[in-house]
């Protein structure tokens, strides 16, 4: 098959259901620490001197963190023959979902205060703000079908419509750029915008080969 030289990387067999399940475990406690953090930084007064900007950046970052994560799976997977990483994938979806609500929750809460009028003049007249808050609308209906039920009931519809993380992570990247474009500052940016376009890259690439452009 054309383009088949990465998928030709070495492949192993799974491990025992007790090494996955521990995996899960440490994958799931990892994704916490960076609430856990939050949380001490909080009781001990380190939040720096703008503690709503702190939580505002930490929590978009690793909304950011989680998807690049959550998108790596499939690519993993094909790569090293690690099938049960995918046992990892709606896990790490979910905590997107998660931070991405944290980092919604801090926006509307502690720095607008529910301000809808002035909420809604931002998501018009500030792109970096559309462009989050329209990854944030699209992550709801992924996060709403993450159960193996919404997966039997929408069945061949259920992956098209998961596709959509793919235009949620772009969105994310493209809400930081233009945030941190206002600052004249696009180092990290730009290491998130190599690394989905390298995931979502190598997608094309195998789609590509499967229909034998």
């Amino acid at each position: 098959m054309p383009g088949s030289s990465l998928q030709r990387a070495a492949s192993f067999a799974d491990p025992p259901a007790a090494a996955v399940n521990a995996a899960r475990a440490a994958a799931f406690i990892a994704a916490l620490l960076p609430l856990a953090r939050l949380v001490w930084l909080g009781f001990t007064d380190g939040l720096s001197a703008n503690p709503i900007e702190f939580v505002t950046r930490s929590t978009g970052t690793w909304t950011l963190v989680m998807l690049c994560l959550t998108l790596a799976v499939t690519p993993l997977r094909r790569l090293l023959g690690w099938s049960w990483l995918l046992r990892l994938r709606r896990m790490l979806g979910l905590y997107a979902f998660f931070y991405g609500c944290l980092h919604f929750t801090t926006y509307i809460w502690l720095d607008q205060w529910f301000d809808v009028p002035a909420m809604a003049a931002d998501i018009v007249k500030r792109p970096f703000i559309t462009a989050g808050f329209t990854a944030f609308v699209l992550m709801l209906p992924l996060a709403l079908t993450s159960t193996k039920a919404a997966m039997r009931r929408l069945g061949r519809r259920w992956q098209r419509l998961h596709r959509l993380v793919y235009a949620v992570a772009c969105l994310g990247v493209l809400h930081y750029w233009w945030h941190k474009a206002g600052k004249n500052d696009l180092a990290e940016p730009l290491i998130y915008a190599a690394v989905v376009a390298v995931l979502l890259g190598l997608r094309w690439w195998w789609r590509r080969a499967r229909s034998g452009a």
